[in-house]
């Protein structure tokens, strides 16, 4: 089987995870995604909050998205103490359990002011000190006052994200602070890079969506779903491994990393669709993984389905250890293997395939 990943794509991954793109904030790295894409497509647009789309086939009728969010979890400027200590709100689910100790680069007009959350010695701390929480919690940036902090240019509403970087762990598995869910846009990229490489001619329009503020309300794709008024929708994102210390397989199902993509069966799910997946895989003998959702999905596969009078939609997941942590990991085969197929579910459908449980 040729090789997906090229040492070219993977080190656009590198810098594609290592710029931060924060819910509200995601420009630069949009930026970079589609600079990477422009090759493979027709033609591209953006929406008013950032959302860019390149598209395969612009002229057709019958459209087809395959779709990833951008934005990471992170964090807001709320409140500047006289002594110069930053108090944060979440932007997103960020994890405060983690955030002691963490280096982090706060998002200023006159450029990154580098941070520490601050966190007593164990010498010192009282037992009720033990736990981190958004009320004990804190930046410190090497000021004495709140008015050398806003000297700084930072202010109530400025973004925090954590300053980690991409790493390969055994050459087969990627850590980064942001694989939630940019290595979806990576993965959607790579599709569109195979269709052009392979020469292939779809029958429809192929709409290839980074969508914003997935981790705020799957607003982004929202927006999207609504102008572009697709036929059918995959999306694509990032879910538990559930093979790790800690993890209750009772409660989060089981999903393991290099045991293939994860297909889930939900309301949100459209069965044909996502039997026509199933029946992809198995035919180009891809692996994969089940997985259930109960009510909604948490993904942007949600504002699809429901957009436009309702839109066939289906889910397609990348299994992920430790997920709002600045050390996400997956698989690097799990990650060909999703690409592997998206590429060949977008491959053989037909133009105004009809997938309606009664015609």
């Amino acid at each position: 089987m040729k090789k997906i990943i090229t040492s070219k794509s993977e080190k656009f991954l590198e810098n594609y995870l290592n710029n931060p793109s924060p819910t509200g904030f995601e420009s630069d790295g949009q930026k970079l995604w589609l600079h990477y894409l422009k090759p493979y497509i027709d033609e591209y647009f953006t929406d008013n909050y950032g959302s860019v789309v390149g598209v395969i086939n612009p002229e057709s009728e019958y459209k087809v998205v395959i779709e990833a969010h951008a934005d990471e979890i992170s964090w807001f400027v709320h409140y500047i103490t006289k002594d110069g200590f930053i108090y944060l709100r979440k932007n997103g689910g960020s994890d405060h359990m983690i955030a002691p100790s963490k280096r982090v680069n706060i998002h200023t007009d006159k450029g990154i002011v580098k941070a520490v959350f601050g966190w007593p010695a164990i010498h010192t701390r009282q037992l009720k000190e033990e736990t981190p929480s958004l009320k004990n919690i804190f930046l410190d940036c090497g000021c004495d006052s709140k008015e050398q902090v806003e000297m700084m240019g930072v202010h109530v509403g400025c973004v925090v994200t954590f300053e980690d970087e991409f790493i390969i762990l055994n050459k087969n598995r990627y850590v980064g602070r942001a694989l939630d869910n940019r290595v979806g846009g990576f993965m959607i990229a790579e599709v569109a890079k195979m269709l052009k490489e392979n020469k292939v001619k779809l029958p429809f329009g192929l709409y290839i969506v980074n969508s914003v503020q997935e981790e705020v309300g799957l607003r982004g794709a929202e927006m999207i779903s609504r102008r572009i008024k697709p036929d059918v929708a995959i999306i694509t994102d990032v879910c538990h491994d559930t093979a790790t210390p800690m993890v209750d397989k009772i409660e989060n199902g089981d999903q393991k990393s290099g045991d293939g993509p994860v297909l889930t069966y939900g309301p949100a799910v459209q069965n044909n669709l996502l039997k026509y997946i199933i029946d992809t895989a198995n035919k180009h003998k891809i692996p994969f993984q089940r997985a259930a959702a109960s009510r909604a999905t948490g993904t942007d596969t949600d504002a699809f389905a429901y957009s436009n009078e309702g839109v066939t939609s289906a889910l397609i997941s990348l299994p992920l250890r430790y997920m709002h942590t600045t050390v996400e990991t997956v698989r690097k085969e799990d990650v060909e293997n999703t690409i592997r197929l998206i590429y060949e579910t977008v491959v053989g459908l037909k133009k105004g395939q009809d997938f309606r449980y009664f015609k």
